[in-house]
């Protein structure tokens, strides 16, 4: 005997700023609703991520906290200002960005991610060694990079000056 499970009917109930509005298409094997927005935007969105509270508006709560609203610039996936401020995470454990000790090869390993991808530099025996090798590609990946957006900022606000 095939065993089935009863769908459960979310139309009408409100999730955040979403109310159900029909059933919809399945997504995957996961069922999935019509929901209107309070600002009137629609979006489906799976059972589980109604329920979870994962998604509770069409996507316009998230506008106010976007980069472009936080004042951030993204360039093929790469924020201006995180490469600029160079910020450490609070679980660095070495004291420079893109190096970490690997115990199982006794070394250092030097990366750095750049346009949504990581380069790895190298594994040194030495520190230093490893934290110029961070620096140096930091300088060939974010110099020119930083130094392009730059001209382009000036350019675009030259442009926007009345003569």
């Amino acid at each position: 005997m095939a065993h089935t499970t009863a769908r459960l009917d979310l139309t009408g109930q409100r999730f955040g700023k979403l109310t159900v509005v029909a059933p919809a298409e399945n997504i995957g094997r996961r069922t999935a609703w019509l929901c209107r927005c309070d600002c009137g935007g629609e979006r489906i969105v799976k059972t589980v991520h109604l329920r979870e509270g994962k998604v509770t508006s069409c996507g316009c709560a998230k506008e106010k906290h976007s980069a472009s609203a936080l004042g951030l610039h993204y360039v093929d996936g790469t924020c201006v200002e995180m490469l600029r401020a160079n910020t450490k995470r609070r679980n660095n454990k070495s004291g420079v960005v893109g190096v970490v000790w690997r115990p199982a090869r006794r070394r250092w390993q030097a990366s750095i991610m750049f346009k949504g991808t990581r380069h790895n530099l190298g594994m040194y025996a030495q520190f230093d060694d490893a934290a110029k090798a961070r620096r140096e590609a930091e300088a060939l990946y974010y110099g020119s990079f930083l130094a392009d957006f730059d001209a382009a900022q000036t350019a675009s606000t030259s442009q926007e000056a009345p003569a």
